[in-house]
């Protein structure tokens, strides 16, 4: 197999046009499920087939291994659908789980081809562009385009490997063997890339604001057929959302194949160290916001009590704001004064919460502080309109070594539920305890992608599946996706929920499968911190 090969295969679809495809696809299917009984009377092949063009009437002669991923003409090709399967008698001989489980493998090699095709346009339309290149320092080019010629390097490889195994037989033997090999031994460029996002972003903005010249290079090469629309910056995070997608390409496949069997142990092997890769990509991005962030911070803070050093590695920023706190004694809460809260401006960190007021010139004076593993919530509920999204907050110890209470009011229901689950992290929420797994709890899917806006929202991308733990009135949601178990809030009009039981136990039956190593290492790590 040669590097032919694989501009052979790269004629269907941009990656970006796949990935837009792939997730609208699978949230019809889910809709058309959740409408359903029973959850296998539709399945994801049946919504797919309906988008495909003809396909050519004009069979190639060569075998039909080779030509799977040659098609041009179809533009999103099953594997069941093409000609050289139907031909061959195979579907008749598979039982229908096998033909799923091809689906699922074939689909990770043909959206590599996609994702290879994408990231050979971003080299050869943008970052080699001569006019791009003159306008460009070496410095400033470098920053935006990063390892990007590594990135697509070790995309050509694993393509090639992939190819290679689907020409191997009609029947595609396994493909996450492969994955694994090239995850532990060639994917950390992606962690180079993406740990660059930061860099990436400012200087593309910058570059936007700074050099008219830039700016209408890259607009008019945007406006190549090439292209089909997408954006420059759309070809940049390129990466980032591979290497995310890879890891549920590889959860698919893990929920499709026999239990026990060889291949479900190299699918959770591929899975642990695609999760690792991913997870090492999210801390790259981090790393460079957080410190900044951490340095604004104590920059703004002033001690009236013993200081308390703020920056360091390990800490992060979860939630900031300003709450009223109530003044005087608890006993005195139903006195009807004019004045019964005054400002307070909290600042809570994954291991620390810091109580100021605000003070002039953009300062905060801190007068109280806890760890946060010491912080105890509790809601006021039926106490009149004064005091509606009320809560108390308890220091078990605080500054001076002793409990202190606060009163706090927030300014909206899910405002105040948003602290209480920062504050208090492992207390039970409306559907489920933290500390148990509940059978059945609500579920939502995402119809529309959302980009948090505070540190403790998540960003939600289409298709994207999440236990409801927690609902306002006010139109928000604290969810936990089931594919990483990442935690936050979000807008309600993001997603839609699911209805059917049958359903939301398959999305659960599925998401302990692949994560079946991780939740022992849990339940162990939960049992100790509970001593």
């Amino acid at each position: 197999v040669t590097s032919q090969t694989c501009s052979c295969c790269l004629l269907g679809l941009l990656y970006q046009e796949y990935r837009d495809k792939s997730t609208r696809q699978e949230i019809e299917t889910r809709r058309l499920q959740d409408s359903q009984t029973d959850p296998e009377e539709s399945s994801p092949s049946e919504e797919i087939a309906s988008e495909e063009e003809p396909t050519s009437t004009t069979e190639s002669k060569a075998p039909p291994q080779i030509s799977l991923l040659r098609n041009s003409n179809s533009r999103f090709n099953l594997w069941q659908d093409l000609p050289e399967i139907r031909s061959s008698g195979v579907l008749s001989i598979l039982q229908p789980d096998e033909i799923k489980l091809q689906e699922a493998m074939f689909e990770l090699v043909t959206s590599e081809a996609s994702y290879y095709k994408s990231l050979n346009l971003l080299v050869s339309h943008f970052m080699e562009n001569e006019r791009l290149k003159k306008i460009l320092h070496q410095s400033e080019a470098h920053i935006l385009f990063s390892n990007v010629l590594d990135v697509m390097a070790v995309s050509e490889r694993f393509l090639l490997d992939l190819e290679q195994r689907v020409e191997e037989n009609i029947v595609i033997s396994d493909v996450c063997d492969i994955v694994y090999q090239h995850t532990v031994n060639h994917f950390s460029v992606y962690i180079t890339y993406v740990s660059n996002q930061t860099y990436q972003e400012r200087a593309y903005k910058q570059l936007l604001q700074d050099k008219p010249a830039f700016r209408e290079v890259i607009s008019q090469l945007e406006l190549d057929p090439k292209c089909k629309g997408l954006s420059f910056s759309s070809f940049l995070i390129l990466p980032f959302q591979r290497i995310t997608r890879l890891k549920l390409l590889v959860q698919n496949i893990l929920k499709k194949v026999e239990e026990k069997s060889d291949r479900e142990t190299t699918a959770l092997d591929a899975h642990k160290e695609l999760e690792t890769v991913v997870k090492a990509c999210n801390e790259g991005v981090r790393k460079m916001s957080r410190t900044e962030q951490m340095i604004s911070i104590q920059k703004k803070l002033e001690f009236k009590i013993k200081s308390v050093p703020i920056i360091s590695h390990s800490r992060w920023l979860l939630k900031q704001g300003e709450l009223q706190q109530m003044n005087g004694p608890k006993t005195s809460r139903t006195l009807r004064t004019k004045k019964l809260f005054r400002e307070i401006y909290l600042f809570l960190f994954n291991d620390l919460l810091v109580i100021c007021r605000q003070i002039p010139g953009d300062k905060y004076q801190v007068f109280d502080s806890a760890p946060r593993g010491l912080l105890r919530v509790e809601e006021l509920e039926d106490q009149g309109q004064s005091l509606a999204n009320v809560f108390i907050l308890r220091l078990l110890e605080n500054a001076d070594d002793r409990e202190a209470s606060y009163m706090l009011k927030a300014s909206s229901q899910s405002e105040m539920k948003r602290w209480m689950i920062s504050l208090a992290p492992n207390r039970r929420t409306k559907f489920v305890s933290f500390t148990s797994r509940l059978v059945d709890c609500p579920q939502i899917q995402c119809v529309h992608p959302y980009v948090a806006q505070q540190p403790d929202e998540l960003s939600l991308e289409l298709a994207d599946v999440l236990n409801i733990l927690d609902k306002t009135d006010d139109g928000w949601i604290f969810g936990e996706r089931l594919h990483d178990q990442e935690r936050g809030w979000f807008p309600s009009s993001m997603g839609e929920e699911i209805l059917n039981p049958k359903i939301r136990a398959q999305n659960l039956k599925e998401c302990f499968r692949v994560h079946k190593s991780d939740d022992s290492q849990r339940r162990k790590l939960g049992s100790r911190n509970r001593q």
